[in-house]
């Protein structure tokens, strides 16, 4: 006999789980129900836009995602409840809004390859426009390469460590007024328009009666990207836990030591990645260039001295000329401007994973 028998205690029987039916009677719709109303709301979208005659496709898609949200929550209202179909309609609307950024970003891309693709050989990468008129065929974007390679590469050796400095300062000693003041003005400078960092470098050139080269607008650049690297190492350093910090400090390590040896390699990845951010973001700017270089279709590798070109410039110069063979120029440096910053964006993503601190099993 049982244990349970022999106790006089009657067993009972452990409840199960129902089972979750996907049929329309249990009052739950199946799992592809979304697919479904995604379908209908795309066919009446399409339907509506015909016959009200409109040419924009944007006006049916938009359509569309209204109805996709509008039968997401009627139907799981009649057929489950009110508190899943407010579920189902936050589902709907986030997945309406990923595809609101997503398509506008994926049709810019696919547009910029297909026309850029065409004009794109080694030809245009090695050649400059010295000598080429607007309606040839002919000619590169070589020298707003070199130029924007300049450009950027002396703004960030001049920003990235300034700013990473100052976020250390701001994280690990700031107190204190300065260090408010210091927080506010990399706050402002942060919204900063380019023009406004453009015109300021132009005043100091008229007072010094400096001439355009690539290093006035690379100190422009440095402008705009300097409060970006603070701002993003400051939130990366914050996110290090205190414990490592006193866990060094406790083993007598001074504190500038404890710095340079646990924190930052701790948040060296998101200190890449947000330096990485910042390149991007002054990588297509045109108005300080226009300023303070002046653009020039001679190949000028000596960023200290005579106008430069670079790629946003080009581009700028290009499509300003309004002929076909220009247009095409024009698409295929954005696609060499869209390459450059997509090949940071993973040299960047190589150097965090390498600099990673090691983590044990």
């Amino acid at each position: 006999m049982s244990q349970a028998a022999n106790t006089g205690i009657q067993e009972r029987p452990v409840p199960t789980a129902p089972k979750r039916s996907t049929s329309l009677s249990t009052r739950a719709l199946p799992r592809w129900a979304p697919f479904a109303f995604a379908a209908v709301a795309i066919a009446l979208g399409v339907g509506t836009g015909m016959a009200a005659g409109w040419q924009s496709r944007t006006q049916w898609g938009l359509v569309s995602a209204l109805l996709f949200v509008v039968i997401s929550y009627i139907t799981t209202s009649v057929v489950e409840n009110r508190r899943q179909a407010k579920d189902r309609l936050a589902t709907s609307i986030v997945w309406v809004c990923f595809l609101l950024a997503v398509v506008p970003l994926a049709s810019l891309l696919w547009t910029t390859i297909s026309r850029g693709a065409e004009r794109l050989d080694g030809y245009f990468l090695t050649h400059s426009m010295a000598g080429v008129l607007g309606s040839e065929p002919t000619g590169g974007v070589y020298h707003a390469l070199i130029g924007t390679l300049e450009q950027v590469g002396i703004a960030t050796l001049i920003a990235a460590p300034i700013g990473m400095l100052t976020a250390v300062y701001l994280v690990e000693y700031g107190k204190g007024a300065l260090a408010k003041a210091v927080t506010f003005f990399v706050d402002v400078m942060t919204g900063i328009p380019s023009i406004v960092a453009g015109l300021f470098i132009l005043s100091i050139m008229l007072m010094t009666k400096t001439q355009p080269s690539g290093l006035m607008g690379a100190l422009a650049l440095t402008i705009l990207m300097m409060p970006v690297v603070v701002r993003s190492t400051e939130e990366m350093l914050k996110l290090v836990p205190n414990e490592l910090r006193e866990a060094s400090l406790a083993l007598g390590v001074p504190k500038w030591r404890t710095i340079l040896k646990v924190v930052l390699p701790t948040a060296i990845g998101g200190i890449t990645t947000g330096v990485m951010l910042a390149i991007a973001r002054i990588a297509g700017e045109t108005a300080p260039i226009m300023l303070l270089v002046f653009g020039s279709q001679l190949i000028n590798t000596n960023p200290f001295q005579g106008a430069q070109s670079s790629l946003p410039f080009y581009i700028w110069e290009q499509y300003k000329v309004g002929t076909d063979q220009s247009y095409d120029r024009a698409w295929a440096a954005a696609l060499v401007l869209i390459a450059f910053v997509m090949i940071l964006n993973l040299v960047a993503r190589g150097i965090a994973r390498w600099k990673a601190p090691k983590t044990g099993r």
